[in-house]
């Protein structure tokens, strides 16, 4: 089979349908997927390699990326690292790795969903379907707010407190920008786990609340008694000036 972009011309989805770039180097897979999906109604673009997903990725950006995590000239995982990092667009994973650590390691270097090998093709599509329905993470959008003491940067991904940088992890800093965005209102776990995990059942409020305490202790001076990121009691959070 040729894949779509070996073929030559740009990228495109002339009709509104969602284009999907696969990244998979196995040809019982890429026939597969080729004729399902587009059966289901989406565009399909192929790459066997990361450096083909890269020229693709380059001439256009698809709605969603399907990834395996072992390709002949690197590592799925640090290729959706690099995604999540510069482009945002939704990451699913396809791997035959079913262990519990692959997928928590997954999802937390950004993708939007793992998905186990082998798979069954509807189950496949209905997650496709549910991550495209989800609004992207807020550190999609540039700019930078200004809560109290604290100054979000979402264009670098950097916060100082004052005058001093604060580090945070990946899932930190996309936690603080929701909050930022939405500061002086609540927002619910629900819409936290929405924006982040994209509503995994995989993931659970405690997951949540493990994030937030770590948060707190890196941008309030007395954590136990928080100031600016404040719980709202069977509801969710509130960010305050």
């Amino acid at each position: 089979m040729v894949w779509p972009h070996l073929a030559g011309g740009p990228v495109t989805n002339p009709d509104g349908r969602h284009v999907v770039l696969v990244v998979e180097d196995e040809p019982s897979y890429q026939d597969a997927l080729n004729v399902g999906l587009t059966i289901e109604g989406f565009v399909v673009v192929g790459a066997t390699t990361i450096r083909q997903a890269r020229e693709v990725m380059a001439r256009s950006t698809p709605s969603l990326v399907l990834l395996d995590v072992m390709l002949p000239d690197g590592s799925g995982v640090d290729y959706c690292r690099e995604i999540h990092e510069t482009l945002r667009t939704p990451v699913i994973m396809v791997s035959a790795r079913t262990s519990e650590v692959d997928v928590v390691l997954g999802l937390e270097i950004g993708a939007a969903d793992y998905v186990t090998k082998p798979y069954r093709l509807r189950e496949l599509v209905a997650r496709m379907r549910a991550v495209l329905r989800r609004p992207l993470a807020p550190t999609a959008v540039d700019g930078r707010i200004v809560v109290g003491e604290l100054d979000v940067d979402l264009a670098r991904r950097s916060v100082t407190k004052g005058s001093v940088p604060i580090e945070l992890s990946r899932k930190e800093f996309d936690l603080l920008a929701l909050f930022a965005e939405h500061r002086g209102q609540v927002v619910t776990r629900e819409q936290c786990l929405d924006a982040l995990w994209w509503g995994l059942d995989l993931v659970d409020t405690r997951t949540l609340d493990t994030h937030v305490k770590r948060l707190r202790q890196k941008i309030e001076d007395d954590p136990p008694r928080p100031r600016h990121l404040v719980t709202v009691r069977g509801v969710g959070f509130r960010l305050d000036d």
